[in-house]
């Protein structure tokens, strides 16, 4: 069990939380995710299926995808922050941005979670901007720069140096007044699809450090390329993948299907109130 001070809000989560993705883009690698056009609706579906966070995007980081600068990603988020905020009050907004700008601003707007890919390298102010806006963190682990991060795949071994990572950056985070900080290993992120896998089977030596792990796996070309298939089709392999790190030690799911991920929480959880995870 965890707690998220949400500005005003207090979160207790005494079992895996779902965040649902909303990507305002017309680039991002799963076409159903796109959300340009059909915000609300969508929002509404995931909040109706059980969505406990709402994670907004307005920059494509799929492999070759161009970056935009933080105005142009500030135009896209904050209108869509200020009506979800105003229409769904009690769901949890969390903002995809690895610009200290940004984060700020949605904020402002209505977010109480700032998750970046970055965790804090892409741009220096972003640390110390979480800090002073006192909402949760998620740092995710990634090498290299936005152009570079897709190749930096090299290793002498995976998770040990993620925890590593993991342990300098928290140092950071606390030091710069980030209390509520959630761990994203980054799947897809610097890694090989059978790094992805490697990572996935050890996920639980994360737990080491004693934060709350996000999985992020949903329909990822780890998925779709092993079984030969497309992220369209990848509903299953995602399902299959979220199960495992839910055992491993995920105890948030960010993902494109909510019903279907709030379904492998009500499973996972009554095997696990019956003793069978490990």
């Amino acid at each position: 069990m965890f707690t998220l001070k949400c500005k005003e809000r207090i979160v207790v989560v005494d079992k895996p939380l779902v965040m649902g993705i909303l990507n305002l883009t017309s680039d991002s690698f799963y076409a159903g995710s796109r959300v340009l056009s059909n915000l609300l609706p969508v929002a509404e579906r995931m909040i109706a299926d059980g969505a406990d966070i709402l994670d907004l995007g307005a920059q494509s980081t799929r492999p070759g995808a161009t970056m935009i600068g933080p105005d142009e990603e500030l135009a896209r988020l904050i209108p869509a922050v200020e009506q979800l905020s105003e229409k769904y009050p009690d769901t949890l907004l969390s903002v995809d941005t690895f610009y200290a700008s940004v984060a700020s601003a949605a904020v402002q707007a209505g977010a109480s979670i700032i998750n970046d890919i970055s965790g804090g390298s892409f741009d220096p102010k972003m640390i110390e901007t979480a800090g002073n806006l006192g909402v949760p963190y998620i740092c995710m682990h990634v090498k290299g720069n936005s152009e570079t991060m897709h190749q930096q795949t090299k290793y002498r071994q995976l998770v040990p140096e993620l925890l590593d990572y993991f342990i300098s950056r928290v140092g950071e985070c606390r030091a710069k007044g980030i209390h509520d900080l959630i761990i994203d290993p980054g799947f897809g992120f610097s890694k090989t699809s059978d790094q992805n896998f490697e990572l996935l089977q050890n996920l639980g030596l994360l737990k080491l450090l004693n934060l709350p792990i996000l999985l992020g796996v949903s329909r990822k070309s780890t998925i779709y390329k092993t079984l030969g298939t497309s992220s369209e089709n990848a509903l299953n392999g995602t399902t299959v993948l979220n199960t495992l790190g839910l055992m491993n030690g995920a105890c948030i799911l960010r993902v494109h299907d909510v019903r279907e991920a709030k379904e492998v929480v009500v499973l996972y959880e009554k095997c696990k109130k019956n003793g069978q995870p490990g």
